[in-house]
């Protein structure tokens, strides 16, 4: 099999809908890993399940620990509404003893979130992406501008592959807009978390996430104890794709 090339993909697909990016995707990899906690994921969950079949979808989910008791129905509420499996991975609990009799249970509100998210996300997610060749993610270019501004809809990831083992990133809504994908989801009837009602734009763990006021930036209402620079857990690190490969931005089609 010919070597995935992501700076191929993005100059052949970068212009094409979420759901022809996911074809194409599919059509490389012949299966598709899905993360899934927030409304982006569902979009994709919704559009993988009608353009491969179930059993070539995977798709897992971090419980962190912390999660709002509406994160854990909304998972549930997922799960039985597509009728799929979702793969629920945990922290390692020695880790998180070490962590709360060393600091307690709030020390990220004076150290930062970096040490928690390490072991309550990023730990679990580097064992389940382990030995996988793509996985798909909802990133979009405008939800972090700090962070996610060069976002591409394919990138190697060298946070968690190696040269050994490369890991693609595939980001099929990275051109669209937050009322894109709320566009999606009142059209096709997605499930969606019920928080989003209550003003949470940004959904993660209960105690690092607040609802935002209007005009506020979706992703101020995490961690906002923090400098508003670089609203990142560690799940997504800057990945790699050549600067020549990058074509213009495309519009949300």
């Amino acid at each position: 099999m010919t070597p995935f090339d992501p700076n191929h993909f993005v100059l052949e697909n970068d212009r094409h809908s979420p759901k022809d990016i996911l074809r194409a995707a599919y059509a490389a990899f012949g299966e598709l890993t899905l993360s899934f906690s927030g409304a982006e994921d569902v979009v994709l969950i919704d559009l993988a399940l009608k353009i491969a079949p179930k059993n070539a979808v995977k798709i897992f989910s971090l419980d962190t620990g912390r999660l709002h008791p509406e994160t854990l129905v909304f998972l549930e509420t997922v799960r039985e509404h597509y009728a799929i499996e979702i793969d629920v991975r945990y922290p390692d609990s020695n880790a998180l003893q070490a962590l709360v009799r060393e600091k307690g249970l709030f020390s990220f509100y004076r150290d930062g979130h970096q040490q928690c998210c390490g072991i309550r996300k990023v730990a679990p997610l580097r064992q389940r992406l382990e030995g996988l060749s793509v996985w798909v993610t909802g990133q979009r270019r405008d939800q972090s501008p700090g962070t996610r501004s060069s976002l591409q809809i394919a990138e190697r990831d060298n946070a968690f592959g190696s040269p050994e083992q490369p890991l693609h990133k595939i980001n099929p809504l990275t051109h669209w807009t937050s009322a894109d994908v709320w566009s999606y989801i009142q059209m096709f009837e997605v499930p969606y978390n019920p928080l989003h009602q209550q003003g949470y734009t940004s959904i993660g763990c209960q105690p690092c996430t607040r609802p935002t006021l209007p005009g506020q930036h979706e992703r101020e209402g995490r961690w906002w104890w923090e400098e508003q620079g670089g609203k990142e857990c560690g799940l997504h690190a800057v990945s790699q794709v050549s600067p020549q490969a990058i074509p213009i931005a495309a519009g949300t089609s």
